[in-house]
């Protein structure tokens, strides 16, 4: 396990029930699958992990990023959750195309994300994310100690153990997601 937490520190973080207004409401429901998740403000406007990373000197490998992909095959939509550290990109077009079996990949439009999660754009997590939506879980996201990822809202950030994903329903490890 990679230990990280220090430079969380000075974000404050507290247990997420102190301030559920930072978290999406279907979030806040699942976070009892992760009962040691803790939760910090900040400003909307750097809600993108790259403006969280520069505001506070945060290093990409403590952050997730939760991507929703889509494709079709037979006039079947078929979706996944690819979950991955900010330092490493999603391989939609061979990887995650493949494991679909779909003949393009692509990301979910903006709209049909939000609305299909019920959470913000550039806060989504797979945490509450819903049955649609199957979690893949990069295999370097489990050795974080203390992840950031996002709370459903553009107002909070979570923080989980990495491997904490894995005990959320309809989650895979997947290896070979990223490059």
């Amino acid at each position: 396990m990679v230990d990280d937490r220090y430079v969380f520190s000075k974000m404050n973080p507290v247990p997420v029930a102190d301030r559920p207004d930072l978290i999406a409401a279907s979030t806040f429901e699942a976070l009892k699958a992760i009962p040691d998740a803790l939760v910090f403000e900040i400003d909307p406007s750097l809600s993108e992990t790259a403006s969280v990373c520069q505001t506070f000197d945060l290093p990409e490998h403590v952050m997730g990023n939760a991507v929703l992909v889509m494709g079709k095959r037979q006039g079947e939509t078929r979706k996944c959750c690819c979950m991955c550290l900010a330092n490493r990109r999603v391989d939609v077009n061979t990887f995650v195309r493949k494991t679909l079996d779909v003949r393009s990949a692509s990301f979910a439009p903006m709209r049909m994300a939000v609305e299909s999660s019920g959470m913000e754009y550039g806060a989504i997590t797979p945490i509450g994310l819903g049955d649609e939506w199957p979690i893949w879980v990069d295999e370097s996201i489990v050795a974080v100690e203390q992840l950031c990822i996002g709370s459903g809202v553009r107002s909070g950030k979570l923080l989980i153990p990495g491997a904490a994903l894995l005990d959320l329903p309809h989650t895979v490890l997947m290896s070979g997601l990223t490059s």
